[in-house]
């Protein structure tokens, strides 16, 4: 084969984990916004050299932009090769991409090939990889799911991290999106990913699954957060055989105390996110939510928020949304600690 090589999507899928390195020659931002799964970035050009390249090219002509962005390219390439390739043997293969597979992924390629390394260089860029993932996501592969059910607080995302620790299949929608999936549910020093970004974290998570074993995954409603669950696994989900996990109301008090701790060590952040609340439950109860935030009265306001919001909530959407409900396989559990969970996830990946 005369390399670089340019091969379509399609064709390098089958291979991408035999990659040593996947080389993602885009800026720095259009490689957080979104890239194939286990890439690094590696810029031809930076965020601030692109504006200026492209700025010329809009503003004068392409030949004085590319006069500019020649140098900038040769440097970037030259200090990528110095710092992390040096010592790559003759047979390191390299996968190379930018946005649709032209010069900057080409000027790059083509360095890589006259040093002598067998580089494939990415037909159509990201944008066809993008291309890809979305349709994969409209007709998703067919997984056994078994979705896990439980009012909030019962250790659904426990439970899951547990499974996965023990070796079951998991799709933890919650982790991938950064969110525990309700008004309280932001993680402070976390921020969501990307639309695109959450969607490749799941088309990655899902082309890994036996089809032949299940896929543990919890009752996610349609959005994680400001993230949306693709359309067809949300209806997958919807249509599997559920498991209902049951924890008495003071357990579920004591493990969301624990996994919300944040918002135990800092009241003034609890009461901005309860005031998201203000049009289901009025300024009144929300003030009283508030004093008790403020005066550490945290279990009695836990309890309430249980009582009065999200368990009402739950039953109202879970029997309507995931059809296999009543007919779920009860999982009850006595107490939150790690040997509880691990002794539940091991009865229910055995059954």
């Amino acid at each position: 084969m005369k390399y670089p090589a340019v091969l379509s999507f399609e064709d390098v899928l089958p291979q991408l984990e035999q990659f040593d390195t996947i080389i993602d020659a885009r800026s720095e931002s259009e490689f957080a916004l979104d890239h194939i799964p286990g890439a690094i970035n590696c810029p031809v050009l930076n965020d601030e050299e692109r504006i200026l390249v492209g700025t010329t090219y809009k503003q004068v002509n392409a030949f004085e932009a590319k006069k500019i962005g020649a140098p900038l390219v040769a440097r970037n390439i030259a200090h990528h090769i110095e710092t992390l390739w040096r010592d790559k043997p003759r047979d390191w293969k390299p996968l190379v991409y930018c946005w649709r597979g032209g010069n900057r992924s080409g000027s790059m390629a083509h360095i890589l090939a006259k040093i002598g390394w067998p580089v494939i260089q990415l037909d159509g860029g990201y944008k066809a990889y993008r291309a890809y993932v979305a349709a994969s996501l409209d007709n998703p592969p067919q997984v056994q799911f078994r979705v896990v059910c439980g009012t909030t607080g019962s250790g659904k995302s426990r439970l899951l991290e547990t499974l996965d620790g023990i070796g079951a299949q998991v799709l933890d929608l919650e982790r991938l999106a950064a969110h525990r999936g309700s008004v309280l549910g932001n993680l402070p020093d976390e921020p969501q990913p990307s639309q695109k970004r959450f969607e490749s974290l799941i088309w990655d998570k899902l082309r890994g699954f036996d089809l032949d074993k299940p896929v543990f995954v919890e009752s996610e409603s349609k959005k994680v957060g400001n993230l949306r669950v693709p359309d067809a696994v949300m209806q997958m989900m919807r249509a599997s055989p559920c498991v209902s996990l049951m924890l008495s109301r003071p357990n579920r008090v004591r493990l969301l105390i624990e996994d919300y701790d944040h918002f135990m060590k800092d009241p003034a952040l609890l009461n901005a996110q309860l005031d998201h609340l203000v049009q289901l439950h009025g300024r009144a109860k929300i003030d009283a939510w508030h004093e008790m935030a403020n005066t550490g009265r945290m279990a009695e306001l836990v309890d309430q928020l249980l009582v009065d919001h999200y368990d009402p909530a739950y039953l109202r959407s879970i029997d309507r949304n995931f059809v296999q409900f009543p007919q779920a396989q009860v999982l009850e559990m006595s107490d939150i600690s790690h040997a509880d969970f691990v002794q539940a996830a091991r009865r229910l990946h055995q059954s």
